[in-house]
């Protein structure tokens, strides 16, 4: 992916894709639908493998904008919600050596900037805040489509990814953070509901 568009000729049509080329586009404000949504995680265990994980509560508001380009995103995300299958290891990311729910209950997101990718994607830059500490994230988003939901309500469909460091949020996991790695891979499948 290119981290930024190049410039239009005059004669070209802008870069990226323009809302007219992204079939039923609907601009407005859209929220995520928690129970066909995700929002999942990666980190290598031991330089071998890989412990996945996902967060249960959350909510995030999307508003699209008539120029994609001028979109945005907010989202909170509920830290005591960690899943990842093991309910010791869930309490030991709850605690004050990994994400410290108790002091810092919510991670939050909130897009400075979308910009045009390559082929049909987006990229929302934006600040993630983990632990009271914020820090710059750029995702990689794919629009996957719009269409009609139950009793004919607008839905739409988003992925993204991207990978943070956990150390530059002060996530250092204390005894045992040394058989973790430091990049943690994000990944979003999110439906949302077109706001009445």
């Amino acid at each position: 992916m290119s981290t930024s568009p190049s410039s239009p000729s005059p004669e070209s049509p802008a870069v990226g894709p323009a809302a007219a080329a992204l079939p039923g586009y609907t601009p407005g404000t859209w929220t995520i639908d928690p129970i066909h949504s995700e929002v999942a995680f990666s980190v290598r265990h031991l330089g071998i493998a890989n412990v996945r994980g996902r967060f249960d509560a959350f909510e995030a508001e999307i508003v699209l904008a008539e120029d994609p380009l001028e979109s945005s995103v907010t989202a909170a995300i509920q830290i005591a919600s960690v899943s990842t299958g093991h309910e010791q290891r869930d309490n030991h990311i709850r605690s004050e050596d990994f994400l410290h729910a108790a002091e810092f209950p919510e991670m939050t997101f909130r897009s400075t900037g979308v910009r045009a990718a390559d082929g049909d994607g987006f990229l929302v830059d934006g600040e993630l805040t983990v632990r009271g500490v914020t820090r710059p994230v750029t995702l990689d988003l794919e629009l996957i489509g719009f269409g009609k939901g139950y009793e004919g309500r607008s839905v739409a469909g988003f992925s993204a990814t991207t990978q943070i460091s956990r150390k530059a949020f002060g996530v250092h996991g204390g005894a045992g953070g040394a058989a973790l790695g430091d990049t943690v891979k994000i990944t979003l499948d999110v439906e949302a509901g077109q706001a009445s």
